[in-house]
Order: structure tokens, then C-alpha cells, then sequence
């Protein structure tokens, strides 16, 4: 698994919250591979150049722009932050704070400086999991693969009893032991459940609660280890192959397309429910409702583009307004929702409606402030 720092709620809205003119971000590509983080930490050497630079160039006082460089530097010398580090990197600092955030998604490499954090990637960790883990299964093969979420395939052992296999074989009258024996319908059910429950055990001690689960499985086996499954993410999809037939490479493909496939799905029944929400005046992507919604408390549901940059904020009656170069609309929108409870979403914009940057779906409906 890669390393994530996902923050909560109560985190997320004290870094919207934050203001400071000397309020630096640093962005960088990063990799969990140890050989590469020598690189990555000279990358990050130069960042904080740069912000050195652009605090200098704000005319902000001396000692604040020596603070801040120093706790960016701080994180170069933190070895626990180096140990397992992930696809990217994100740095916050301002005179009197640092944070540090490893994120398992590339990011755009950024250097900003302004009164407030550059905190959108963030987002995405909340809605963000490794693509999935796919089970090779049958009566000769258990083997677990993550799927990461830059298409690679990490194989995670799985801690079986050497004589698992044992459980198919079955002595005759001769006292000869015949393996994978046909038998009838109920001969070795008891076997196959036995074989399967040995093997999910493990499968749930690594495969984290909510991650996708797609199976590669035997047809002998299939319906007993869904039998016996526990984990929470289990696909009903599988890879329509035999599980001893697959090379890495199309094990990657069929997973893949079936992780599309569900998303797709899930985008589809989603817009198709907020079509109809919106009918009732209980959803809306227009601006200016969005805004007044958000600062009703009245969105219970928030997705926006993850790419978009909105200038403006908010104001007490939510209505948008012009601000000076920090302005992020977005994020205002985003904190308001969530101190009221509400859920945020970071997605593409074609998984959104009409082309618009927001979507909301609404506790209650509200009238747009003139």
C-alpha cells in the first residue's frame, strides 16, 4: 500500500481557514522507491529556494521569511518522512506552522506563496484509494496483487499454511491419495468452503476495509469464497478467466477495465439522481445558487472539478464577490459545506453536469440572493 496522510474534517477547515501573508506551498512529485528520494529532497531544496525568493520579492519582514524557510527545511532532515514516502509530496508552511502531507497521486509540481494554502490536492486524498487488490484463486494458486494507482503491480504474499493444498486430497481403499478428485456436487463442498475461508482470512488482514476487491477465480471455487467473504469491497464482477492463465500484464488490463466499468456506472446513477433532485429544486450546478446553498448550510452533497480555479469568494449573505490574488472561490465553497456537515468530492469535470465546475445536492431548497 502507499503511504497517505488524509486529514479530517476538523484539519481540512483549519487549513481553509488559514491566513497569513507569508503562507507558502510547495508541490512536488515524489516515489516510494528509496533509491529515488535523493532526488526527490534536492527537488525540494530548490522549492524552498523559490519561496525564498517570492517571500523576498513580497517585502515580507526578515525574521518571518527566515521562519519559514527554516520549518520548510525542517522537513528535509525528517527522516520518519523520508522512511515511506508515496507518489507526491505537500508541504504547508507559515511562520508559526508546518505541515506535511504524502499523497498517492501525481500532482502538478508548485511553488505559491500568498495569504492562504494551496490545499485542493488535498481533496482528492479523501475520496482516493489504490485502484483495487485482484485474488488469484484455485486449488493451486492463492496470489494477492495490488493494482496502484500509476497501473503498476505490487504482489503482497499471503502467510498460507504450506499444506493448504492438502485439504483436496482425499484418500481411497488403497490408502492412495488422489488429488482434485471429481466427485459429486456435494463431495468436497465442505473442502472447497475450508480452503476458501483459510484463504480470505488472509486476504482481509491486508486489503484495507473499503478498497475494491476483484476476484480471479476457478469456477469450482467462486461461489464458496463469496460464501465465506468478509470484506467489505468485495466486486461482484470478476475477471472472466481462469486464474492460472493470467501474465501480469493482462491481469492489469481486465482489472483495470473493470474498475472503469464501475465508475462509469457509478457517475451514470449519480447524474441520473441529480437530474431528478434538480427537477425538485434539490440540486443545482448554477454559481450563484451553489454559493447561496453553501452558505445556507444547505448542501448536503458538494462535487467539484479538481482542475478548476475560480477567482471571487464569498460573502456573509453568499453571494460571490471580487477579492485580491488569493481569492479561491472553490475552497470557500468547500469550507462552508464542510462546517455544516456536509460531503465534498473531488472529481473530473466530465463526471460533473452542464459543463459547470460545482455540482450540490441540497437538504433544502434555497433562493438565490439578488
Amino acid at each position: 500500500m502507499l503511504t497517505v496522510d488524509i486529514p479530517d474534517d476538523d484539519r481540512l477547515l483549519d487549513l481553509l481557514a488559514h491566513r497569513h501573508p507569508a503562507s507558502a506551498t510547495i508541490a512536488l512529485e515524489s516515489s516510494p522507491v528509496p533509491a529515488d528520494h535523493e532526488r526527490v529532497r534536492i527537488a525540494l531544496r530548490d522549492a524552498i529556494d523559490q519561496v525564498a525568493d517570492r517571500l523576498a520579492q513580497r517585502g515580507i519582514p526578515t525574521e518571518e521569511q527566515r521562519a519559514v524557510v527554516r520549518r520548510l527545511r525542517e522537513t528535509l532532515d525528517d527522516d520518519g518522512f523520508w522512511e515511506h514516502q508515496s507518489r507526491s509530496l505537500l508541504l504547508l508552511a507559515s511562520p508559526d506552522r508546518r505541515e506535511a502531507f504524502r499523497l498517492p497521486f501525481p500532482v502538478q509540481d508548485q511553488v505559491r506563496v500568498g495569504s492562504r494554502f494551496a490545499i485542493r490536492a488535498l481533496l482528492r486524498t479523501r475520496d482516493h484509494h489504490p485502484c483495487a487488490f485482484v485474488l488469484q484463486l484455485s486449488k493451486h494458486r492463492a496470489r494477492l496483487t495490488e493494482l496502484q494507482a500509476d497501473g503498476s503491480l505490487v504482489e503482497h504474499p499471503l502467510e498460507l499454511p504450506d499444506d493448504l493444498d492438502l485439504v483436496f486430497a482425499r484418500a481411497d481403499n488403497d490408502g492412495q491419495l488422489d488429488r482434485d478428485r471429481a466427485r459429486g456436487a456435494d463431495g468436497d463442498q465442505n473442502e472447497r468452503e475450508r480452503f476458501c475461508r483459510t484463504v480470505q482470512d488472509e486476504v482481509v488482514r491486508i486489503v484495507p476495509r473499503g478498497v475494491p476487491l476483484i476476484l480471479s477465480i476457478s469456477d469450482d471455487l467462486a461461489t464458496a469464497y463469496r460464501a465465506q467473504n468478509t470484506h467489505d469491497a468485495l466486486l461482484e464482477t470478476a475477471i472472466p478467466a481462469h486464474p492460472d492463465s493470467l501474465d501480469d500484464r493482462r491481469l492489469g488490463d481486465e482489472a483495470r477495465a473493470i474498475l472503469a466499468d464501475r465508475r462509469r456506472a457509478a457517475t451514470e446513477q449519480w447524474k441520473e439522481r441529480f437530474g431528478e433532485l434538480r427537477s425538485q429544486g434539490l440540486a443545482t450546478s448554477r454559481l450563484e445558487e451553489v454559493a447561496a446553498a453553501a452558505a445556507a448550510a444547505a448542501i448536503a452533497e458538494l462535487r467539484f472539478d479538481r482542475a478548476a480555479d475560480l477567482p471571487g469568494k464569498l460573502d456573509e449573505f453568499g453571494r460571490v464577490v471580487e477579492d485580491g490574488e488569493d481569492a479561491a472561490l472553490i475552497e470557500d465553497v468547500i469550507a462552508r459545506v464542510l462546517a455544516s456537515g456536509g460531503e465534498v468530492r473531488a472529481v473530473r469535470r466530465e463526471d460533473l453536469t452542464d459543463g459547470a465546475p460545482l455540482a450540490a445536492v441540497l437538504r433544502f431548497a434555497v433562493p438565490t440572493p439578488r
